[in-house]
Parts: C-alpha cells; structure tokens; sequence
C-alpha cells in the first residue's frame, strides 16, 4: 500500500523556522522525484518546489526561493521541506507528492502519481 505521510506542521511566528518530513511507503522512492505544494483553503493548490529522483537538483518558485530547502534521505524513505524566515502567506496545507519523469524540474504540469494528505503549517504575523 503506497503511502505519503507528512509531519512537522505546527504554528509558527513569523520569522520563524519550520521543517516538514514526508516518510514514503509501498514504492520505490529513490525512483521518484518528489514535489512539495500547498494550499489554503479556498484557494488553488500551488506548487512550492521540487526535488529530483537522486537529489541532485532542486528548483523552487520564486516567492520561497532563498527560503525553502527541499532535500531526501533516500536510506529513509523521506523527503524534507525546511522552511525559514515564515512570512504568514506561507500559512497552508503542505502536502508532497511523488512522480516518476526523472525529469530535472517536474512542476504542476507533471503527473504526480501519488499524494500525502498534508499538515498544516500556521504563520502567525
């Protein structure tokens, strides 16, 4: 049974730092890469950034780029998702998903084949 799980969510001052971990069951994980997106309720979800099957590359939007590191253990199985300098428009459900291109940026056009179900990270200013 594929699973995505995601922990480390929590409320945060503005400011502040935040690590996400997604522990990855029920498939090859160092086969695929691994995306980090969010979304607030109401809203669209939006893509935050990306990490290839190896780890060998990343890519971010702009708006977390210099804030957000995403990097893997693939001995573990998980993908991390720290975060710095928190501003509350940060303030979201972060979900990761998994996807199997081995393309070196897999954005929200890729075919994310599966999903965790997201903890919430809180900004508050």
């Amino acid at each position: 049974q594929v699973q995505l799980v995601e922990s480390g969510g929590g409320l945060v001052q503005a400011g502040g730092s935040v690590k996400l971990s997604c522990v990855a069951s029920g498939f090859t994980f160092s086969t695929y890469g691994m995306g980090w997106f969010r979304q607030v309720p109401g809203k669209e979800r939006q893509f935050v950034g990306h990490i290839t099957f190896n780890g060998g590359s990343t890519y971010y939007i702009k708006s977390v780029r210099g804030r957000f590191t995403i990097s893997r253990d693939n001995a573990k199985n998980t993908v991390y998702l720290e975060m710095n300098n928190l501003r509350p428009e940060d303030t979201a459900v972060y979900y990761c998903a998994a996807e199997r291109s081995q393309a070196i940026v897999a954005g929200p056009w890729a075919d994310y084949d599966y999903w965790g179900k997201g903890t919430l990270v809180t900004v508050s200013s």
